[in-house]
């Protein structure tokens, strides 16, 4: 079966252009993003109301979307410079949305790409700076680890191309993991037991549904000699990965309440999240792995959701 894509001209509608650097940015994909509700949800009650936490938190929220803005963007011209872009989308329009890749579908030029990526590179550095100034705690870690997540986003495939290289899959579950501890710990000064291992629950969250994109994109990906698990092993050894991966999160669900790192209860409030991740495994071990995709990007925000009602009981009891 083919399908007619029907495109733009590049540049030939202010609006259309528009519209094309919003989907160059990824603006519909907000999953990083939800961190700071977890963040808010995980702070003292009286901490939580202050204006300046709502005025930082807001300013993070600008600094990320900036730096996912170029990262995204500096990655579309890498995937259409080597063709993998085009192997991995055009062969399947329909389900993945071509028009998400406005230099494949032809509705940017490489040039204004290129533009807008650094323009909004150089401009998450400056917000991200600008968090750390105006926060009222600056651990040494936490300014070093915003550090290296903003330098991480930036490269990640473009200068030392970090997900061409084999640190793709470390890459997804670190920027969550980062851009939760980060904004926590510049408004108390630190972190506890209990904001890590939700940290890590969140941001194990896009490491499961990139895996199932990565078993998608495998041929093309190959090609382009872009190295993840999935290029680098056979099919069923990666199914076993993504299983691993899977059932990891859910022992750390386990252990952290076992060993009192979480309260009592935790296991029970996050069954919902361990029912969706059996689920889409199982769905995923089908054959049908976009749909799995999309159950796994949905078990992330249920996470979302069970992390901050999870944050707010604990707040409120302790």
């Amino acid at each position: 079966m083919s399908y007619r894509i029907a495109v733009r001209e590049p540049g030939s509608s202010g609006h259309g252009t528009l519209a094309a650097y919003a989907r160059l940015a990824k603006l519909d994909i907000y999953d990083y993003y939800l961190g700071l509700v977890v963040v808010w949800a995980l702070l003292a009650p009286a901490l939580r109301w202050e204006p300046r936490t709502f005025g930082l938190l807001a300013l993070t929220l600008l600094a990320e979307v900036v730096v996912v803005a170029a990262m995204v963007g500096f990655d579309d011209i890498t995937g259409h410079r080597d063709g993998s872009d085009a192997a991995n989308y055009g062969s399947d329009a329909a389900r993945r949305r071509l028009a998400r890749k406005p230099l494949v579908a032809g509705t940017l030029t490489e040039a204004q790409a290129l533009r807008f990526s650094w323009t909004a590179a150089a401009a998450g550095a400056a917000l991200w700076a600008a968090v750390v100034a105006a926060a009222p705690y600056r651990p040494a870690w936490a300014v070093v680890l915003a550090a290296v997540c903003v330098a991480a986003s930036v490269q990640y495939s473009w200068g030392l191309k970090i997900s061409y290289r084999g640190f793709q899959e470390v890459f997804l579950i670190g920027l969550g993991i980062g851009w939760t501890l980060v904004p926590y710990a510049l408004l108390t000064g630190g972190a506890t037991g209990f904001v890590v291992v939700q940290a890590v629950l969140f941001g194990s969250g896009p490491m499961l549904f990139g895996l199932y994109s990565n078993t998608s994109d495998a041929d093309g990906d190959r090609a382009a000699g872009r190295i993840t698990v999935a290029t680098l092993v056979s099919a069923p050894a990666h199914r076993m990965f993504v299983a691993v991966m899977t059932g990891a999160q859910i022992v750390l669900i386990a252990a952290a309440t076992a060993a009192g790192t979480a309260p009592r209860w935790f296991a029970a409030v996050m069954l919902p999240l361990v029912a969706m991740r059996v689920a889409h495994l199982l769905i995923g071990f089908r054959g049908d792995i976009l749909r799995a995709r999309r159950i796994a990007i949905h078990a992330h925000r249920v996470t979302v959701v069970l992390l901050v009602v999870a944050a707010l009981v604990a707040g409120a009891t302790s």
